[in-house]
């Protein structure tokens, strides 16, 4: 069985994630979505159990995926998981430069671990984490760029600026 892992903070998760989630999971027989848990990161949009939640919810209509989290080194993950793939999403030339060295880097630690690089649909490829972050702090409009189940948790919070 090929077990794969999409890792990232998912703070929030966008429609360009469910997009590459969607995609992810028909090149392998399980897929496993990894929330990192950064603990040089203290303070994001949404909680880790909000993450996961949402996550959950929105990709609940596909049978082979898991949503977990984790902290630590992804390929000490991935062998906990026994995953062969790390899938990643590309939408910039700059993102390819960072992506690569990191696969470069994880497969000197983990000779068995393969990277696959999804490139980021074109409705996408603008869309970041972290615009919709600053959209939800200035108090713009967000909705369009994530999944409902990402929306139900974020309209609510009170951002302090």
């Amino acid at each position: 069985m090929r077990v794969g892992i999409y890792p990232g903070s998912f703070d929030p998760m966008t429609k360009g994630h469910l997009d590459l989630i969607e995609r992810a999971a028909k090149l392998v027989d399980h897929l496993i979505i990894a929330v990192l848990v950064n603990p040089n990161k203290t303070k994001g949009l949404l909680s880790i159990p909000d993450r996961v939640a949402v996550l959950e919810e929105a990709t609940a209509h596909l049978s082979n995926v898991e949503v977990d989290n984790f902290t630590g080194l992804l390929v000490d993950y991935a062998r906990l998981k026994e995953a062969d793939v790390i899938i990643r999403g590309l939408r910039t030339i700059a993102d390819f430069e960072m992506e690569q060295n990191m696969a470069q880097i994880n497969k000197q630690l983990n000779s068995n671990l393969e990277t696959i690089f999804l490139i980021t649909a074109p409705q996408y490829a603008y869309i970041s984490s972290s615009s919709v972050r600053e959209l939800v702090y200035f108090k713009g409009e967000y909705e369009w760029m994530i999944p409902e189940a990402a929306f139900k948790r974020i309209k609510n919070i009170q951002v302090e600026g």
